[in-house]
């Protein structure tokens, strides 16, 4: 079959592999319809990770069931499916908490399994012809027959669920105000689920064109960190007392405006949320950070250590939350709400590519070009 392939820093390929086959009585085979590049795979692409050349990309995926193993009991071929990013087994002390996210069955020595990315187990990825989906009546979310909403329920894999996911952590309720540093894509969907979940005004930092016109679009309000500082905008338009609550859809990947200068400074987004944030607010982390980033600007950065304002953030009393989404928590009930038309995040969506178009997607999208927010490749089209 097809699949992305990556090939070493800044360089994907779509070529043939090895078609998966059952290797457990709970597997399901998909056929992959719709899989997305997310802005995590612009990490391993970048060269800012472990990944070793080989690794097939793609944990936002979408499909038929093909084929099941012996031991599936609600799935049956010619299901529509979407799969969480989280590859989890559903019985482990985490899984029956609630935390599919941290899984301790799937990748032993981690807490966390997912399809297609470095250190998160042996799955394969789903930026392919067809992927195979371990723990499948756990893992998998059934749809409604055909095609409709395809670019809708694909982001139900990761994106969708992640953004709302940064609410949670942060505990937004209705009639606060929320700053949302990060218009990409799981920053819209942090924002949008903000006003889902009756925000009275969301704030979105950023410094890209096309994202702080999605942003107005959805109704929240734009701050371009390139303009001045995000904090004192943010606080000018709140009679100087700053937001409710705040996230961080960045990441360790962060960049500051210095001088004139844009410069990579990975804490940049956390000290900026601790001003942000009025006194006994919260803080949402669903962006990522890592361990070890190869790239990082110091020797500190280097070994995944960050020189946050922590004495800021206990005087003000601010709460936080961390951690990557589980996303089980979360998507059924995000998918029905997508079915009865009171969501539709794939407004986000920018591209519907082929798989062949792959390697030039990951190239634009990592530029930040031509209006590349979201980009969904369909394998079998």
């Amino acid at each position: 079959m097809k699949a992305v392939v990556y090939k070493g820093p800044f360089e994907v390929a779509v070529e043939q592999v090895e078609k998966p086959g059952i290797q457990h009585p709970n597997d399901v085979i998909v056929r992959v319809t719709s899989t997305a590049i997310c802005g995590s795979d612009l990490h391993m692409y970048e060269g800012r990770t472990a990944a070793e050349p080989g690794i097939v990309f793609g944990h936002e995926n979408l499909g038929i069931i093909e084929e099941t193993g012996d031991g599936v009991s609600s799935l049956k071929p010619g299901d529509r499916v979407v799969m969480p990013f989280n590859v989890a087994c559903g019985f482990c002390k985490n899984c029956t908490a609630g935390f599919t996210g941290f899984c301790v069955t799937v990748n032993p020595g981690f807490a966390g399994g997912a399809y297609g990315y470095v250190a998160m187990g042996p799955y394969s990825g789903g930026q392919a012809e067809y992927v195979r989906v371990p723990y499948a009546d756990f893992n998998c979310l059934k749809l409604p027959e055909g095609d409709a909403h395809e670019s809708d329920f694909v982001l139900l894999a990761d994106i969708f669920p992640t953004g709302y996911h940064g609410n949670e952590l942060a505990d937004v309720r209705p009639g606060e105000s929320v700053a949302v540093y990060g218009g990409g894509p799981v920053g819209l969907m942090a924002a949008y689920s903000a006003m889902l979940r009756g925000a009275k005004k969301v704030f979105v930092v950023d410094r890209v064109t096309e994202r702080l016109q999605k942003a107005e679009e959805i109704g929240a309000i734009p701050v371009n960190f390139t303009e001045g500082s995000p904090v004192e905008q943010i606080k000018d338009q709140t009679a100087g007392e700053g937001t409710d609550k705040g996230i961080d859809a960045v990441g360790y990947q962060a960049q500051s405006q210095a001088r004139g200068e844009e410069r990579e400074e990975p804490a940049t987004v956390l000290n900026s949320l601790v001003e942000t944030v009025r006194p006994t607010g919260a803080l949402g982390i669903p962006g990522l950070y890592v361990p070890a980033d190869p790239g990082g600007p110091d020797e500190q950065a280097k070994k995944g250590m960050l020189l946050v304002a922590i004495g800021r953030l206990f005087e003000k009393g601010l709460r936080l939350g961390t951690g990557q989404c589980n996303v089980k928590r979360y998507n059924r009930q995000l998918r029905d709400m997508i079915i009865e038309g009171r969501a539709r995040p794939g407004f986000v969506v920018s591209h519907e590519l082929s798989l062949d178009e792959a390697p030039s997607a990951y190239e634009k999208f990592d530029k930040r070009v031509e209006g590349y927010t979201k980009v969904v490749l369909h394998p079998n089209r």
